[in-house]
């Protein structure tokens, strides 16, 4: 797994709560989430479990609908993954939580139960649709998690010096010099061409062939797609995703809604998408 920043914020969540709380783990498609959680309950816990939820059974969903009894829930759990956990010294990750809200309503009461920490992750559109019917915990320490930054890309690329040396010189306000500073540009473009999710950086680090990177790209793209068409099976979000490069490309960086889809600019449209 790559070194991710998140990683210092779960440590800080896991000192200060102490179980008082289960951290949320948000964000995108693609970017890390179930990786980092997974690193950090097998770095930082004695044992822990990883209910996936896109590939759980229903038996283990079903927990979730009864959680009167949590000492049955914790030991069908055991004997479902067969781990043992033990008090204060395991976690349990619920990994795409959205597919499951009951065990997201749950959070209440295994957080009060304090037994072991908790940690959860979830898509971000997902999770904030899959809510009807449930109370959302207020238990949760929600982490905000996005593709890597620059800094973490060049760590990624095993350059862990670059980063802290350029701060250090722009505090003193010393110029870098006209040819480290166009090594830093390429590098930066680098980062742009390859982007910042994990599998993409990946992609670049196995094979140093862009084409196959673009690939790995377009395929994360295509799951964007597949999620607007399930929130909006119009079509509507999915033009307007495919809309921002031709907004991005002009001189004007103000986005107009009517302009990425003509049949906006219909006054019926409008009323109906803008309330």
């Amino acid at each position: 797994m790559f070194t991710r920043k998140i990683y210092e914020y779960l440590l800080e969540w896991k000192r200060r709560d102490s179980g008082r709380t289960a951290a949320l783990i948000e964000g995108p498609r693609r970017v890390g989430k179930s990786a980092v959680a997974k690193a950090f309950a097998q770095n930082e816990y004695r044992t822990h479990i990883l209910v996936d939820f896109s590939a759980a059974p229903q038996s283990v969903g079903e927990l979730f609908e009864d959680v009167s009894d949590l000492d049955y829930l914790f030991l069908q759990l055991q004997l479902h993954y067969g781990v043992q956990l033990h008090k204060r010294e395991s976690a349990i990750i619920f990994d795409e939580v959205q597919l499951c809200p009951k065990a997201r309503q749950a959070i209440k009461h295994l957080v009060a139960d304090g037994r072991y920490d908790h940690i959860e992750t979830g898509s971000l559109i997902s999770i904030r649709r899959n809510v009807q019917g449930i109370v959302i915990p207020s238990e949760e320490y929600k982490l905000q998690m996005r593709p890597m930054d620059f800094e973490e890309f060049k760590w990624a690329l095993g350059d862990t010096g670059t980063i802290p040396l350029l701060k250090k010189t722009f505090e003193e306000r010393r110029p870098l010099g006209d040819q480290l500073n166009r090594k830093l540009m390429r590098d930066f473009r680098l980062y742009m061409l390859v982007g910042g999710t994990p599998q993409a950086v990946s992609s670049y680090i196995e094979t140093n062939n862009l084409q196959a990177v673009d690939t790995v790209k377009r395929g994360i793209i295509s799951l964007y797609e597949d999620d607007f068409h399930k929130i909006s099976p119009s079509g509507a979000l999915s033009l307007l995703f495919d809309a921002i490069p031709a907004q991005l490309s002009k001189r004007h960086l103000g986005t107009r809604f009517q302009q990425c889809w003509p049949i906006a600019r219909h006054p019926t449209y409008l009323r109906r998408y803008q309330n």
